[in-house]
């Protein structure tokens, strides 16, 4: 079925790092049947050992060999995926890591324009970019909480068309409104033959804010990190939605407590880099205060 959603392609150099997840399953089988897509495989055997990286696209660790060859075989775009394939991570043909929310922008935008007004799912960690692109593009943008239970529930009350997740999750409602990492390479892929430009130019326009990326902490006095920054920040617009955002005309922030680890996380963007760099001092500083034994998870 994967295959039907393949769109007009055009030639492209593909490099899929399958990280020795099931992946490699499908994926040759599947790049196969398109011949005008030059596909060049790594780590296509699955093996539960995962001998050559940890199967995680969201590290940079584990997409370095990866961009490493997209270079090497001057490929249009480079694919990493996790070990049971429901997530996956990007590398334009310059060889740099595509932040996972801007995927979000881009398929929402190619996925639109096929369905004009469409909704659009979008966790709450993602940048500015992604309301302001669907809603440019005439579709209709919601927050949501993070985590696939939570996110295929909203998406179902919404008939949601699609969801993006800051994890590498990526959610379609033509897939039973569950999250599918091949499909949202076909994605990639039918963008980039429609669009017959370098990736890295289509993701430019879209890389407008500057984010801290995501900071965790394992800290003992949460309740009152929480209340610290709410105190700080009382002039701002807020909502609890998922932990605390809170949000000005030129920064924001949200601070969550982690569904699957004992950390909380803090996510950051800004207009600029100056201002991104220092409310993250400011912020973690705050925390450290009142926190003093927090840990910084790597």
């Amino acid at each position: 079925k994967l295959g039907t959603f393949v769109q007009a392609p055009q030639p492209l150099k593909i490099v899929v790092d399958a990280g020795n997840g099931m992946a490699g399953l499908d994926v040759p089988a599947l790049l196969g049947r398109f011949p005008v897509w030059k596909f060049t495989p790594m780590y296509m055997e699955p093996d539960g050992r995962f001998p050559h990286h940890i199967a995680n696209p969201l590290l940079p660790s584990a997409t370095r060999e990866l961009q490493a060859m997209v270079i090497k075989k001057r490929a249009d775009i480079g694919v990493a995926f996790d070990g049971d394939a429901d997530r996956c991570g990007f590398i334009d043909e310059k060889g740099e890591r595509i932040p996972e929310d801007l995927v979000t922008a881009l398929i929402a935008g190619f996925l639109i324009a096929k369905e004009p007004g469409a909704t659009i799912l979008y966790d709450l960690r993602s940048s500015r970019i992604v309301p302001e692109t669907v809603t440019r593009l005439g579709g209709r943008a919601i927050r949501c909480r993070v985590g696939h239970a939570f996110i295929k529930a909203q998406m179902r009350q919404e008939n949601a068309l699609f969801a993006g997740e800051l994890s590498g999750h990526y959610y379609y409602r033509d897939m039973g409104f569950t999250d599918n990492g091949i499909l949202t390479m076909i994605q990639m892929l039918n963008l980039l033959s429609l669009k017959g430009t370098p990736l890295s130019q289509i993701v430019k326009p879209l890389r407008k804010y500057y984010s801290s990326g995501e900071i965790n902490m394992q800290v003992k006095y949460k309740d009152a990190i929480f209340a610290a920054l709410e105190a700080k920040y009382r002039d701002a617009g807020k909502d609890h939605l998922d932990g605390l955002t809170v949000e000005y005309s030129d920064w924001w922030l949200n601070l969550r407590t982690s569904n699957t680890e004992p950390v909380i996380r803090l996510n950051l963007e800004a207009n600029d880099k100056k201002t991104m760099e220092g409310k993250r001092t400011e912020v973690l500083k705050i925390i450290m205060e009142t926190d003093p034994g927090v840990m910084l998870k790597t």
